[in-house]
């Protein structure tokens, strides 16, 4: 049997560079070398080899987080260049990368998401005493602060109840400042105390939701960001999740209807918060972290698929769309 020439792109140049080397070294080993002939490229410097040997590329792995690698861009360019690869397209890549895009959209489909506002560094807002208080009205505190565009939990922070106003402007302020140094817009959302929950999808045309994930992040860790993602040991990860089948099936039931609102294709991953009975939608995820013990992988295998075979899965999907 021919074997299947098999791009695997990975790197980048966005804030999670390392996390996706990482990941496409892993998938690299995992794959079936008897199947696939891997040519292995970084955008940050391969761009220009990857055209020059487009001709021959059956289909491309990608391995990217963040800026210009799960945003659409590198899925444009293999638009243009006529290579299949695995995961949403440009449209869903975009919507999905711009956590204010993906908000409305989510709404638009009836998902319930945690109250937020948003602006951005051309708008002419004075952080003042009355701003913050018809902030705290609408969202409450603690409250959120993110940048619109990134991932991995980079530039987010967690502006917490104060006794002084004074203090409350000073966070903000500074969290703002942390989150404008990734993106031009500025989301802030209301902080849901709850159990963090992840469930993936799989599929093309008719989809799978995968078992549920339940997230604990160590006690250290206010909540799930790039430390207790990516440090060994930081986050307990529980699959099956401990929720009953009612839950379980409205979490499997938002992943679905996120991943349609989203037009997404091939598979995603949505986080989720369990808050007093009710479900709050955070985020998609166009390329879930694959290493071997990233989050997908290990729902996909409590599925039955081991990370080899999920690998087969996802070539397989973008070669038939």
């Amino acid at each position: 049997m021919k074997k299947i020439r098999l791009a695997l792109l990975s790197g980048g140049d966005s804030s999670e560079r390392e996390v996706s080397l990482n990941s496409g070294r892993q998938v690299y080993e995992a794959l079936d070398k008897n199947k696939y002939d891997i040519l292995r490229y970084d955008p940050k410097t391969d761009l220009k080899q990857i055209v020059e040997d487009a001709s021959s590329i059956d289909a491309a792995l990608l391995i990217l987080h963040g800026p210009n690698g799960e945003d659409g861009t590198v899925q444009g360019l293999l638009d243009l260049l006529k290579i299949p690869y695995q995961g949403a397209g440009v449209l869903g890549s975009a919507l999905a990368m711009n956590k204010l895009a993906s908000k409305k959209m989510y709404e638009q489909a009836g998902i319930n998401v945690p109250p937020y506002t948003s602006f951005s560094k051309g708008d002419r807002l004075t952080i003042d005493a009355a701003q913050i208080n018809s902030w705290i009205e609408a969202i409450g505190l603690p409250i959120v602060v993110k940048p619109a565009c990134a991932g991995s939990s980079v530039g987010m922070s967690i502006v917490k109840r104060k006794r002084d106003i004074a203090e409350v402007k000073a966070d903000i302020t500074r969290a703002v400042e942390k989150a404008f140094e990734f993106d031009s817009n500025v989301i802030l959302e209301a902080y849901i105390r709850g159990v963090e929950l992840t469930c993936g999808v799989l599929g093309n045309f008719e989809i799978e939701a995968l078992p549920v994930i339940e997230i604990i992040p160590g006690k250290e860790y206010e909540f799930f960001d790039y430390n207790a993602k990516y440090l060994k040991g930081a986050t307990e990860e529980i699959c099956p999740a401990r929720i009953d089948d009612a839950v379980r099936q409205r979490v499997q039931d938002y992943a679905i209807a996120a991943h349609k609102a989203l037009f997404l294709r091939g598979y995603s991953r949505s986080d989720m918060i369990l808050s007093n009975g009710e479900l709050y939608l955070l985020e998609t995820n166009t390329i879930p972290g694959m290493t071997a013990t990233s989050l997908y992988p290990q729902s996909a295998q409590v599925a039955g698929y081991s990370f080899s075979s999920l690998l087969d899965r996802l070539i397989a999907l973008a070669m038939e769309s």
